[in-house]
C-alpha cells in the first residue's frame, strides 16, 4: 500500500489508543451496557476486562497496520475499509450520546481523532475508487 496508506492508517490506530486510555480513565465500563457486556466476556473486573479487550483492539490494529497494511497484502484494503467504518461509527456513536445526553459521555474528547482518520482513509479510498483502472 502506498506511504499515505499506511500513514493514514497508523493515525487512525494510534487515535484508537487514545481514545481507548480516555474511555478507561473515564470508565465507560459503568456507564454503558456494551462495554460492560465485553468487558464481563474478559473478566469479572470490568475494569481489569475492558483494558484486556481495549489492548486487543489496538494491538489488532497496529498488527494490521504493520502486516498486511504496510507489507502490501492483497487484503489490506478490506482491513484499510474495516477499520475506517470501525472509527467512523465509534466516533459518531460518542458524539451522539453526548449530544443525547447534553453533557459529556466518556469517548467524547478523543472521538474527534477517530472521525478525522476515518474521513482520511475514507478520502483516501474513495480518490483511488474514482481512478481509472490501468
Amino acid at each position: 500500500m502506498e506511504r499515505r496508506y499506511r500513514l493514514a492508517f497508523l493515525f487512525s490506530i494510534l487515535s484508537q489508543a487514545a481514545h481507548s486510555i480516555e474511555e478507561y480513565a473515564t470508565h465507560l465500563y459503568r456507564v454503558f451496557a456494551p462495554a460492560r457486556f465485553v468487558s464481563s466476556l474478559v473478566s469479572d473486573d470490568l475494569a481489569f476486562g475492558f483494558l484486556v479487550a481495549n489492548m486487543a483492539l489496538v494491538t489488532f490494529g497496529f498488527w494490521c497496520w504493520a502486516v498486511p497494511v504496510h507489507s502490501g497484502w492483497q487484503s489490506a484494503r478490506w482491513f484499510v475499509l474495516f477499520w475506517t467504518l470501525l472509527e467512523l461509527g465509534n466516533g459518531i456513536s460518542h458524539l451522539t450520546l453526548a449530544l443525547s445526553r447534553g453533557a459529556y459521555f466518556p469517548g467524547l474528547a478523543t472521538a474527534p481523532l477517530l472521525l478525522f482518520g476515518a474521513g482520511w482513509l475514507a478520502t483516501l479510498q474513495v480518490r483511488d475508487a474514482r481512478r481509472p483502472s490501468a
